[in-house]
């Protein structure tokens, strides 16, 4: 099953979300625009009204990390999981039950402390600790193949656009990307580090690329580095 869903494109796949604060409700409603199927848990049911009136989602009253709930919102069949509750606790919790026990790929928790946040990083719990907290953040670890805009010049003609890339690229010279994808490579970010591009810079697994991109292309560039790339 859990195959099934990394062969799948993440425009038709299930989301289930902890805490309905101000940015689980974020999420879920910017997941639901984007055509996901969400489910948003919650023990405290008047949390739900922050949520759209026109919100077609399951509401699941009940604890995150509570197998009973987990099930009533789809953990099953779910793409991916955030914990994004008050508590760090019940977080981490969560998270660690839908990785383990439901075999959920992409999971992220919301970390208070960010010191308990590296932690949890090494046992393979990817965290955002509320220092450095957007719901972009967030949906950047759910839904890893795409691009996150980083930054918006005051014109609105650049955008500098944090993209992932498809297995396919690993080992292509950067000056053959700003070639394919007419974006300019800003930086790469390898081993948890920023790096700046030297002449003969390559990709490589596990990088992230920085690119300045023209915002009529954003979506262009998103595409072509997300699909496996051509045979030259």
């Amino acid at each position: 099953m859990r195959g099934e869903h990394e062969a799948r494109t993440v425009s038709l796949v299930h989301f289930v979300i902890m805490g309905c604060g101000r940015v689980g409700a974020t999420l879920a409603t910017s997941l639901e625009e984007s055509g996901h199927s969400v489910a948003v848990v919650d023990q405290n049911p008047e949390a739900f009204r922050r949520l759209p009136a026109e919100f077609a989602g399951r509401k699941v009253t009940g604890l995150g990390f509570d197998r009973d709930t987990l099930v009533q919102a789809g953990i099953e069949d779910a793409y991916a999981f955030a914990a994004v509750s008050d508590g760090d606790n019940s977080n981490i919790l969560a998270a660690r039950v839908v990785r383990e026990t439901y075999g959920v790929d992409h999971v992220v928790a919301r970390i208070y402390d960010p010191g308990r946040a590296e932690i949890y990083q090494r046992l393979g719990i990817p965290t955002v600790a509320t220092v450095r907290w957007t719901a972009d953040q967030v949906l950047r670890r759910l839904l890893p193949m795409g691009a996150t805009q980083e930054y918006l010049d005051p014109s609105g003609r650049v955008s500098l656009v944090r993209a992932d890339t498809h297995v396919t690229w690993i080992g292509t010279p950067l000056e053959e990307i700003e070639e394919l994808t007419a974006a300019r490579v800003a930086f790469l970010t390898r081993g948890g580090g920023a790096q700046l591009p030297g002449p003969g810079s390559v990709l490589q697994d596990g990088d992230e690329l920085c690119l300045l991109v023209p915002v009529d292309r954003v979506s262009k560039v998103e595409r072509l580095l997300a699909s496996k790339k051509e045979a030259s």
